[in-house]
C-alpha cells in the first residue's frame, strides 16, 4: 500500500501584496515550498507531487529533479488543484497525503501520524486538527453530539456563530485514491467559484463512511503563511526551534532570541555564538569556534578554532585558528588559510592568504597571493584595477614584509622575503630578498649597501 505526498503550492498570496509567489517567501534563509519538499523526501512510499500555479516557472525551478509537478494553470481552490493530480497518481498510489506549502513548521512524525491514522480508518479520509483561540482563516470543524466529524465549514463560509468555533481543520489530509479521484470530479463550486477539498469531508459523511482525525501536538506546527505578520510569527517560532536544536547538540547560543540561524547552516560543538549574529546559507562552522557578536556570515567555510567578531564574511573560507576582526569584510572568494589573522577593518577579495600571514587593520586585500608567515602592515592596499579597466593579480611570496600604507598596483610580483617601506607606491616587480621604497618605489637589492648602486624600480 503506498503514500504519495501531494504539496500545494499554487495559490498566489494576494494576503502577502507581493509580485513574489507565496511559496518563494524566505523563512529562515529558505523558501517555504523548500520546506515541504524535504518533508516530502521524509514521508511517503513514493516522489512527492508538486502543483504549481502562480509563478509556475520560478517555484518549478526551485522544486528541480526532487519532485514531480503538475500544473494548476487556474487557481480554482483546493479540490481543483488537487483533481490537477489524477493523471500522474491514478493507479500509482492506494493514499495520498495533501498539504499546503505555505504550512513550513509541520513536522514529518505528525505526518506520519496521518497517514497511520488512516491506514487504521475503515473511510477514505483522515485530517489533521486542532484546537485553537486563533483560528487563522482555517476552516471550523461542524461536529455531531456523539463528536464525530460532520463537515468542515470555510471561515469565508462560515456563519457568526460557526466562526467563534476553536476546533479547527489545518488543511492536512489523507485520502483513499479509490474513492478519491471519482468523488473530486464531483465537487461542486463555492459561492466563490472555488472548489473545496473541504468538501469531501462532508461527502464521505452523507455516504455513511468513517472521518479519522488526529489532533496535532505542537500548535506552532500548524502556522500558515498567508500575511507578511504570518511570515514574521513563523520566523520567531523556527528561530527559537533551530538554536535550541543547535544547543541540544553542544552549541553555545548566549541570546537565542537575538541569534538568527538558516536552517541550512551546519555547527560543531563548542563553538560559541555570540548575540546579533545572522548566520545564512550553506555556511559551515566547525567546532571551537567563537562566531559573533554583531556578525553576518553567508555561505562560508569556516574551521575549527576560528573567531569572527564583528565581521562579514561572504562565501570565504578559513581553515583553522583564524582570527577575524573586529569588523572585518571577508568577501567571494576569499580563502584564509591556517593560523591567519585579519586586523580591524580588514577586507579582503577573491585571494588566498597562506599559513600564520598577519594582515594590518586597515587593509584591502583583493585578487592576490600571499605566502605563508608575511606580514602585510596597517594602511596596505593592493591596487588591482588598471587602466584598461581590468583587474589584475598581486603575487606576494613567502616571508614577505609589507610597510604600512604601502600601495601595490598590480600586475605585481614581490618576491619571497623582500620588503616595502613604509609609504611605499609599488608599481613594478620587488625580487626576492630586496627591498622596494619610495613613491614610486625604488628597489633596493640585498649586494646594495648605503651609499651604493640602486636598481630603478
Amino acid at each position: 500500500m503506498s503514500t504519495v505526498p501531494v504539496i500545494l503550492a499554487a495559490g498566489k498570496g494576494i494576503r502577502m501584496c507581493s509580485s513574489v509567489p507565496k511559496v518563494m517567501h524566505t523563512l529562515a534563509g529558505m523558501p517555504l515550498v523548500e520546506y515541504a519538499i524535504e518533508l516530502g523526501q521524509k514521508v511517503g512510499d513514493k516522489p512527492a507531487l508538486v502543483v504549481i500555479g502562480h509563478g509556475a516557472e520560478a517555484v518549478r525551478e526551485l522544486v528541480g529533479v526532487r519532485a514531480r509537478v503538475v500544473l494548476q494553470s487556474e487557481q480554482l481552490g483546493t479540490g481543483h488543484a488537487l483533481l490537477q493530480a489524477e493523471t500522474e497518481l491514478r493507479g500509482n498510489a492506494d493514499r495520498v497525503l495533501v498539504w499546503a506549502a505555505d504550512m513550513p513548521l509541520l513536522s514529518s512524525n505528525t505526518l506520519e501520524a496521518v497517514v497511520a491514522r488512516q491506514r487504521e480508518n475503515d473511510g477514505p479520509i483522515s485530517l489533521l486538527t486542532a484546537v485553537s483561540a486563533h483560528q487563522r482563516g482555517f476552516g471550523r470543524l461542524v461536529r455531531a453530539d456523539d463528536g464525530s466529524v460532520q463537515a468542515v465549514v470555510e471561515e469565508a463560509d462560515a456563519t457568526k456563530e460557526q466562526r467563534s468555533i476553536c476546533d479547527l481543520n489545518v488543511g492536512v489530509y489523507c485520502f483513499d485514491t479509490s474513492w478519491l479521484w471519482p468523488e473530486l470530479s464531483r465537487l461542486q463550486q463555492s459561492a466563490s467559484g472555488e472548489y473545496y477539498l473541504t468538501d469531501l469531508v462532508a461527502t464521505a459523511v452523507a455516504q455513511g463512511l468513517s472521518v479519522g482525525e488526529i489532533a496535532v501536538d505542537d500548535p506552532v506546527e500548524i502556522i500558515g503563511i498567508n500575511t507578511r505578520a504570518h511570515l514574521s510569527e513563523a520566523e520567531t517560532a523556527l528561530r527559537e526551534r533551530i538554536n535550541h536544536v543547535w544547543m541540544d547538540q553542544g552549541v553555545t547560543v548566549l541570546d537565542p532570541a537575538n541569534t538568527y540561524i538558516a536552517a541550512s547552516v551546519q555547527i560543531g560543538a563548542d563553538t560559541i555564538v555570540l548575540p546579533n549574529t545572522h548566520l545564512q546559507g550553506n555556511t559551515r562552522i566547525g567546532s571551537g569556534c567563537t562566531i559573533g557578536p554583531n556578525s553576518v556570515v553567508r555561505d562560508s567555510v569556516i574551521s575549527d578554532g576560528c573567531r569572527v567578531e564583528c565581521s562579514v564574511l561572504e562565501e570565504a573560507t578559513l581553515e583553522e585558528d583564524v582570527d577575524v576582526g573586529p569588523f572585518g569584510h571577508l568577501r567571494s572568494g576569499t580563502h584564509l588559510a591556517r593560523g591567519v589573522h585579519v586586523g580591524n577593518f580588514g577586507e579582503v577579495k577573491n585571494s588566498y592568504l597562506g599559513a600564520q600571514v598577519k594582515m594590518g587593520h586597515f587593509c584591502y586585500i583583493g585578487d592576490a597571493t600571499v605566502g605563508a608567515r608575511t606580514n602585510i602592515g596597517a594602511g596596505t592596499v593592493t591596487c588591482n584595477y588598471g587602466m584598461d579597466k581590468k583587474k589584475h593579480r598581486t603575487e606576494i611570496g613567502e616571508d614577505v614584509f609589507i610597510g604600512s600604507d604601502t600601495m601595490m598596483v598590480a600586475p605585481l610580483t614581490i618576491g619571497a622575503r623582500a620588503r616595502t617601506g613604509a609609504g611605499s607606491v609599488v608599481t613594478k616587480d620587488v625580487p626576492a630578498d630586496s627591498m622596494a621604497v619610495g613613491v614610486p618605489a625604488r628597489v633596493i637589492t640585498r649586494e646594495s649597501a648605503p651609499g651604493g648602486p640602486e636598481e630603478d624600480g
